[in-house]
Formats: C-alpha cells, structure tokens, sequence
C-alpha cells in the first residue's frame, strides 16, 4: 500500500458512502443525462470505489456488461459486498485496457488523479468503443484558497483544469458548471460521443 491514495481509501472505505452524499453532486443528472443519449451494452467505471456507481448503472442499465476499476482493495471490498454480476479490477489507470466500452465514467475521480488525470482522459477516449460516450462529474474549481488548500489536504485538484481536455477528439452532449454551496466551489458534468470512424 505504498499510493497515497490507497493509504487514503483504507481509512475512509467504510463510511464512504454515508459521508459523501453531501458534496458529491450531480451524480444522478449525469446518469440520467446518460441514459437520454445512449443505451451502453458495456460500461466501464474508472475509480469506481464502493460500488455506488455500478449500483445505479445496473438499474438503468440492467442488461449491460459492468467493470469497475479502483486502486483501493479497501473500496473494492465494500462493492464486492455491494454488488453482483460486475467485473471489478484492482489496478491503476494510467493507460487503456482494451475494453471498447460504449459508455465509460468518472465520477469525482478524476480529480484525484495527480499526477496522471491527463494519461487517464487519453487512455479513456482509447477505451471508448467508436460512437460510444465518455462522462465525467467531478469538482471543478472555486475562488476560495482556503477551500481549494483544504480540497488539495484530501488529495482534490479543484482547478478547473479537466473539462478543455476532457473535451478534445470527441462530440460534446453536455457540459455544465453547477454552484455548489452558494459557490463555495462548482462541480461539473461532461459527456462526449466519440466518432464513430
């Protein structure tokens, strides 16, 4: 467990789920947004955690082939439990698997890839089977120094810094910027089709 990361999830994996609620916005616009555009086959979620995700992707999404990928065995452990008829994978992302996956997700991932967002954005859109759609809800940015030094604590870049690179080589679908906590800090949500040849 050498990935601060990983020292990180093994201290909050088990009360993930009950403490997140409260900032992680906007997940369930993104899949409901998701499922106005595409009806995937094959889904990966990249940073998948305890399985929060790949829970509702399965109602919306009952017939589809899920992954989910986490560097966290901690995490990992709490979506075993959590979750059923799902691929999960312990590993990084720094480049692509092979999935050709018709609708790959971060949510509130990215973000936290530092280094390496930009090598995880790459390896996605070569994941992402042609046609097939990328989403990402994930903080983006605030004008409060003391908001993004304590975000930066928790291992969260809060720079904006995603969305123009999320946005190369693909059709976009949707790209919002929401307030959050009277703009204490903004959170935004991105799909993106890729071409289809």
């Amino acid at each position: 467990m050498n990935h601060p990361l990983q020292r990180y999830y093994s201290l909050h994996a088990r009360i993930y789920d009950v403490t997140r609620w409260t900032f992680l916005f906007g997940r369930e616009r993104l899949l409901r947004h998701v499922a106005a555009v595409a009806q995937p086959r094959n889904i990966l979620e990249v940073g998948c955690g305890t399985g929060r995700n790949l829970r509702q992707l399965r109602k919306v999404f009952p017939h589809a082939k899920l992954t989910g990928v986490d560097l966290s065995a901690d995490m990992l452990r709490v979506a075993q439990r959590s979750t059923s008829g799902v691929t999960l994978l312990q590993q990084d992302y720094s480049g692509p698997i092979g999935g050709g996956f018709d609708l790959l997700l971060f949510s509130y991932s990215l973000s936290m890839f530092n280094p390496g967002w930009e090598r995880a954005l790459r390896a996605a859109k070569q994941d992402v089977a042609p046609g097939g759609v990328l989403a990402v809800v994930d903080f983006s940015h605030t004008g409060f120094s003391f908001f993004r030094k304590w975000m930066g604590v928790n291992h969260v870049r809060m720079e904006g810094h995603l969305w123009p690179e999320a946005r190369v080589n693909l059709e976009t679908l949707v790209d919002e910027c929401r307030p959050a906590y009277a703009g204490i800090w903004h959170y935004g949500l991105y799909i993106g089709r890729a071409p289809k040849g």
